[in-house]
């Protein structure tokens, strides 16, 4: 359990990301993938049923004992919490009412926040713009760990530690590497999750309360879900900062798992995805993958390579400009 990560620096270089290059040679030989970018008309109805399900979750957890309240969070409530930020995830794509309804597809980015706890949907469809648009940019994309994650999660334990407080950096991280000004949607998002909160509160005590952002911060730690935090862009093989997984747990999370295909078209929803691999197979079914979210997560922590030096970083003269 005391051996260290080989690796103290990031892997820096010098091309730019795949992805672009990738989409316009995938839309050159296969223009018919235009029609499936656009909203998709289930996920509204999909995100409005999960919303209502943790509701219920809530006046059931109010008179459990505390260890059931922590295990259901943990069991159901996580996994459900966790599937709703990525449900956020794509409706910070605009995939819920298409682009020119930008302001419907925030409004309901904090309706689904609702069950989260703590106010997330906003903020990240402010950060998350630049992690497609500058993947791995230093200073740039805040899914990149600090130097100071790398020096110090660098031995198993650690890395057991850094993941447990995954949510805690990706709140922190943003303020330190690229902050931003606070937005007037930002102060609703937190208004509106505040008042949501009250009110669960105020109606049934604070076992729900807790049951929801528990279940939030458990699911985004240890938890077989959250493989997918580390499967999406860290270096399992030199060279490549993107990786696919198509697994099962894909049915859970709308799709993440397709993450070559998403950054190669994030204006597709989830939903359709698999059409984008079905497609244009020569372009994906040649690039390695994970088959597994917990594997994932196995490795990472027991791996010398792997740690939070493990990523791809690039310079973009964005970043001296500002």
């Amino acid at each position: 359990m005391g051996n260290r990560v080989t690796r103290d620096d990031f892997e820096w270089v010098y091309t730019d990301q795949p992805h672009t290059e990738r989409r316009k040679e995938i839309l050159a030989k296969y223009p018919e993938i235009k029609k499936l970018m656009g909203p998709d008309p289930q996920l509204k109805w999909v995100v409005t049923l999960m919303v209502l399900t943790q509701l219920v979750a809530c006046y059931l957890v109010k008179d459990l004992p505390w260890k059931w309240v922590f295990f259901w969070a943990y069991a159901f409530g996580g996994c459900l919490n966790h599937s709703m930020t990525l449900a956020i995830h794509d409706i910070s794509h605009n995939v819920a009412f298409g682009n020119k309804e930008a302001k419907w597809n925030r409004l309901f980015g904090m309706f689904a926040n609702l069950p989260i706890g703590v106010p997330y949907a906003t903020s990240f469809k402010k950060y998350h713009v630049d992690h497609h648009r500058y993947l791995a940019g230093d200073g740039l994309d805040v899914d990149i760990p600090t130097a100071f994650e790398g020096r110090f999660f660098h031995s198993p334990l650690r890395k057991i530690l850094w993941l447990f407080l995954q949510p805690v950096f990706y709140i922190l991280r943003p303020l330190y590497v690229n902050p931003k000004p606070i937005t007037g949607l930002e102060v609703i998002n937190v208004a509106v999750q505040l008042a949501y909160d009250l009110l669960i509160y105020s109606l049934w005590g604070p076992k729900p309360v807790f049951y929801m952002i528990a279940g939030s911060t458990l699911a985004m730690g240890i938890h077989p879900i959250s493989g997918h935090f580390i499967a999406e862009h860290y270096m399992y093989l030199k060279g490549y900062d993107t990786f696919s997984y198509y697994g099962p747990l894909n049915w859970l999370t709308f799709n993440v798992g397709y993450h070559m295909e998403h950054h190669d078209f994030p204006s597709i929803p989830g939903s359709k995805l698999p059409l984008v691999k079905k497609i244009a197979a020569e372009y994906y079914d040649h690039l390695p993958y994970h088959t597994s979210w917990v594997c994932v997560l196995w490795d990472f922590v027991f791996c010398e390579s792997l740690g939070p030096f493990a990523r791809v970083k690039r310079k973009y003269k964005v970043a001296k400009a500002e």
